[in-house]
């Protein structure tokens, strides 16, 4: 079986809501934003910009989205016509570890499911190239996966099996030191049940023919042991895994 990175393989069946606590976490994080359209954006690792075009859609505010991936942003391109939001929203390849954006450049960044993926040094990196680019008062929001001590080894190293990338995600209380010691002075959070793969998650985040094709696509023979293994995880094993959204407030 060819071992396909987790979130680019529920993309190819379908899945247009790839964060770990899926459209709950999202808006929490939007809402807490308090946004108009005359706030400017950041969305880093936009992916498919599916965030960037509900934000553009809901408050006509101009965002500009950095993602490494090619592909990704080939794919974010075309959403962004088909929505007819060329003028809200701009795509470009680009590092969250050196932003090519000077200082005090933006209200507010999302950042959704990526900090899991770096390593410690790799975080405080980001997220202090965050705290730059960011104006005073402006707002990070972060959606990531959190666990409990008592889940911190043996579902770790199977979630690193299932998905093949070695996320690094933090307890609850790591994740708000990392941004207090950037230098965010306020930091809140909500934190939930991971709804991924499980199936009223699915339906939730998808709809529920979205959710009928993405198992319809998960079942077909070349698909099917991957698709029933994360399945399987996300549903058993990994239901110590929570998604968190935070919020972190740069001084005035």
């Amino acid at each position: 079986m060819k071992k396909e990175v987790g979130h680019n393989f529920l993309a190819k069946l379908g899945k247009k809501k790839l964060r770990p606590g899926g459209v709950a976490a999202t808006n929490w994080l939007i809402r807490q934003a308090k946004l108009d359209k005359n706030s400017r954006v950041l969305e880093v690792a936009c992916n498919m910009c599916t965030t960037s075009i509900q934000l553009a859609r809901q408050y006509q505010c101009r965002i500009t989205g950095i993602d490494m991936d090619t592909r990704a942003l080939e794919k974010a391109r075309a959403n962004i016509r088909e929505a007819n939001l060329e003028g809200f929203i701009q795509v470009q390849q680009g590092n969250a570890l050196n932003l090519p954006f000077e200082d005090e450049s933006f209200d507010v960044i999302i950042n959704e499911a990526m900090l899991t993926m770096l390593n410690g040094t790799a975080k405080l990196k980001a997220v202090a190239e965050y705290f730059r680019v960011l104006k005073p008062g402006g707002l990070l929001l972060t959606h990531d996966i959190t666990l409990t001590k008592e889940h911190a080894g043996e579902a770790l190293s199977e979630l690193h099996q299932t998905i093949h990338v070695r996320v690094e995600p933090l307890p609850t209380n790591q994740w708000e030191q990392l941004f207090y010691g950037a230098g965010f002075n306020k930091v809140t959070h909500a934190s939930g049940a991971m709804s991924l793969m499980k199936p009223l998650g699915l339906i939730r985040d998808e709809g529920f023919w979205g959710a009928y094709r993405i198992i319809k696509n998960g079942l077909k023979p070349e698909n099917r042991q991957q698709f029933k293994r994360m399945y399987s995880f996300f549903n058993t094993s990994g239901n110590g895994l929570k998604y968190i959204a935070v919020c972190s407030r740069k001084s005035v």
